[in-house]
C-alpha cells in the first residue's frame, strides 16, 4: 500500500517539490494574512511598510522556521540536505531580523524589540527550545495573534484595542488550524491503516482526511480573500 503524502500540499518527489513542501504555502499565506489583517486596520496605512512587514514574516516565518522545523526532526520527510536546511533556515531569519534593524532606523527602535521577539520565537518552536510554544495557546499567540499585532504596529507605531481583539481573533483561528492539523498529521503520518464504518457508510483513509483538510484549505483560502478585502478599503 502506497503511504500518503506527509501533508496535502506536498510535492515530493524532486527537489523544486521538495521546496515548496517547504513552505507550507496554504499555512504560510494563512499566517501571512494575520500581518495584512493587522495592518489593514490603521486609520492611515502605508503600503511599503506592509510590504517590508510581508516579507520578514515570509523569510523568518515562510523559509526559516519551517527549514529549521524540517532539520530538527524531518516533519515532511523531504530531500533535502541538512545543510541546505541549515542556509534556509538561519538565513531566513536573518533575512526577516535583517528586516527589522532596517525598520528601526527608517521607523522607530521598538521595531527592533519585535524583530528579535520573532526571530527567539521561531527558532525555539521549530527547534522544541521551548515546549510551551507547542501547545494550543503557544501556537495560537506565536502564529496568530502575534503577526496581527506586528502588523499594526508597522503602520501606526503603537497597539490600538482594534488590533488586541483582532489578535484575539486570530489566535482563536489560530486554535482551529491547529486542532484541525494535529488530527490530519496523525493519519497521515503515524497510522498504517484506517477504517471506519458510520452506519452504511464506510471511510477510508482518504475520505477521514477530508474531513480536517477540506476545511483547512478552505480556511487559508478565506483568510488570503478577507486580507485583501481589508486591504482594498485603503485603496
Amino acid at each position: 500500500m502506497t503511504r500518503p503524502r506527509r501533508s496535502f500540499y506536498a510535492r515530493p518527489g524532486s527537489r523544486i517539490g521538495d521546496l515548496i513542501t517547504l513552505l507550507h504555502v496554504p499555512y504560510t499565506l494563512w499566517h501571512l494574512s494575520y500581518v495584512a489583517i493587522g495592518a489593514s486596520l490603521a486609520p492611515e496605512f502605508d503600503p511599503m511598510r506592509l510590504t517590508g512587514t510581508l516579507v520578514a514574516f515570509a523569510l523568518g516565518l515562510g523559509v526559516g522556521a519551517h527549514a529549521l522545523d524540517e532539520l530538527h526532526d524531518r516533519p515532511l520527510a523531504t530531500g533535502l540536505s541538512d545543510s541546505t536546511l541549515h542556509v534556509l533556515g538561519w538565513g531566513g531569519l536573518s533575512g526577516g531580523a535583517a528586516i527589522a534593524v532596517v525598520a528601526a532606523f527608517a521607523i522607530s527602535p521598538v521595531a527592533l524589540a519585535w524583530g528579535a521577539l520573532g526571530v527567539v520565537a521561531a527558532a525555539a518552536y521549530s527547534l522544541e527550545w521551548a515546549p510551551w510554544l507547542h501547545t494550543m495557546s503557544g501556537f495560537a499567540l506565536a502564529w496568530g495573534a502575534f503577526p496581527t499585532l506586528v502588523g499594526y504596529w508597522g503602520q501606526t507605531e503603537s497597539i490600538s484595542m482594534a488590533a488586541l481583539v483582532a489578535a484575539g481573533a486570530a489566535a482563536v483561528l489560530s486554535m482551529v488550524q491547529r486542532s484541525l492539523s494535529t488530527h490530519a498529521r496523525y493519519v497521515r503520518r503515524d497510522v498504517a491503516h484506517v477504517s471506519v464504518r458510520l452506519g452504511d457508510a464506510s471511510w477510508q483513509r482518504v475520505e477521514l482526511l477530508q474531513t480536517w483538510e477540506w476545511p483547512l484549505r478552505l480556511l487559508a483560502a478565506a483568510h488570503v480573500l478577507l486580507a485583501i478585502a481589508l486591504l482594498a478599503t485603503h485603496a
